[in-house]
């Protein structure tokens, strides 16, 4: 059996998709409320597919909030997600405390797996900690680069494009059971040091952000010079130094809470070990610039002819087919916009207690057009790009659009007369 320790989106989706590949899995969580969540087929957050899954799968899953019950497992993932502080900086007291606590049930032989993302180092000190405080243990440990992408989490644990695995001695065999699991699905295992695994993660993310950053800033320099970014893109995907599945498509800067995060370790390991990474301030720089297209859009093209407008907006997190607002453009521009009526409809999340003063969230995406002079789409949902642009333009008391993501690709909204501003392209009808 299987089993993973730590319920949150990272380990309910491993779970799942490890049931999925017909292996019996045991899943614990100390909260009882989200492990009854989870005996009813239910989910505590927003993920496509994975309720179908839990369901077509439940008869090979277990969920537990007994601790002793680990005993039976010959495989133990730790997968509880990483938290970051006010900084952006990871927060390892939780895994710590799962680890120690999870250690005196499990059986001598188990093989361990932090799952979880860690720090450079992490690793080797709880190898190091298990040989000190029991040395006639036989459990090996091992790291495993996670590949959880929120909204397209179902797809990518089912289907992953390679494990990376972290190991004391790269060279020395897996145990079976581990060899077992990953040779289950139809992919490349890397295997490697702790501490090149762990940096693994974080230089994919430091690789996107700089993909995300370079096209930010080629995408707002195209508006400028009356370029296409849409026109520009398919060029590069056909390079294939670049690639058909790179990062080309303009956004509101770093969002979500993982590429930040890496970014904060990067800067962090870079002072302790003397190595200049001053790169990666002027990406958050650059991200924050990013960020503020919006809310500089509305002062340049909505303030001028209505003071005190009247502002809705589609779309609370931070990209769709999720319900998380960490890090969310949208909450970063509700700030800005204290003072203003800002109405604003999400399908499926909901305004944190904080931000809940600074908008009124409707229950439609009509609703929230009534008589506003400017409609802002800041999470490109599929259904926005369906929306009716006809009952669109009869709620709304002004004619300006601010669509980013480009969700209605620059035409439908042409025939109705709305001022259209969209990323990476001259505005319409061009103002200058």
């Amino acid at each position: 059996m299987i089993g993973f320790v730590g319920l949150s989106h990272l380990g309910i989706v491993s779970s799942v998709a490890a049931a999925s590949r017909g292996f019996d899995v045991l899943a614990y969580d100390h909260n009882e409320a989200t492990v009854g969540t989870l005996r009813e087929g239910n989910l505590p957050f927003v993920e496509p597919g994975l309720r179908e899954l839990l369901e077509r799968n439940r008869e090979r899953l277990r969920f537990t909030s007994r601790l002793d019950e680990i005993r039976q497992c010959a495989l133990i993932f730790f997968s509880s997600d990483t938290p970051t502080n006010v900084d952006n900086e990871s927060d390892l007291r939780h895994l710590n405390r799962s680890i120690e606590e999870a250690i005196p049930h499990v059986s001598e032989h188990c093989i361990l797996v932090i799952l979880s993302q860690v720090s450079p180092g992490f690793t080797r000190g709880v190898r190091e900690r298990l040989q000190s405080q029991q040395p006639d243990r036989k459990s090996k440990v091992y790291c495993q680069v996670e590949t959880l992408v929120i909204g397209d989490a179902v797809r990518r644990a089912t289907h992953p494009e390679r494990f990376i695995v972290g190991a004391a001695d790269p060279c020395e065999g897996l145990g079976e059971v581990y060899r077992r699991f990953l040779e289950s699905f139809p992919c490349p295992v890397l295997r490697m040091r702790y501490e090149s695994a762990e940096l693994t993660k974080i230089a994919i993310n430091a690789f996107l952000v700089s993909s995300v950053s370079t096209t930010n800033m080629l995408a707002e320099l195209s508006a400028e010079i009356d370029a296409d970014w849409t026109e520009v893109a398919p060029a590069l995907r056909l390079d294939r130094r670049i690639g058909p599945y790179a990062y080309l498509s303009p956004g509101l800067g770093i969002a979500g809470g993982n590429l930040e995060r890496d970014l904060m370790a990067i800067r962090s390991m870079a002072r302790r070990n003397g190595t200049d990474a001053r790169l990666v301030d002027q990406w958050i720089e650059l991200s924050r610039y990013h960020c503020d297209w919006v809310i500089r859009t509305i002062h340049l093209n909505v303030l001028p002819e209505r003071s005190n407008p009247v502002i809705a907006i589609w779309g609370l997190p931070y990209k769709p087919n999720t319900d998380s607002t960490r890090n969310s453009p949208t909450l970063a521009l509700l700030s800005t916009l204290r003072g203003f009526e800002v109405k604003l409809y999400d399908p499926v999340a909901v305004l944190p207690p904080a931000y809940a003063s600074m908008a009124t969230q409707c229950g439609s995406a009509l609703e929230t057009c009534d008589q506003a002079d400017v409609l802002v789409i800041m999470t490109p949902w599929a259904e926005f790009g369906n929306a009716d642009l006809k009952r669109v333009e009869e709620a709304m008391r002004g004619r300006i659009i601010i669509d980013p993501f480009g969700i209605f690709g620059g035409k439908n909204e042409r025939g109705f007369g709305f001022s259209y501003f969209k990323l990476g392209a001259p505005p319409y009808p061009k103002s200058r």
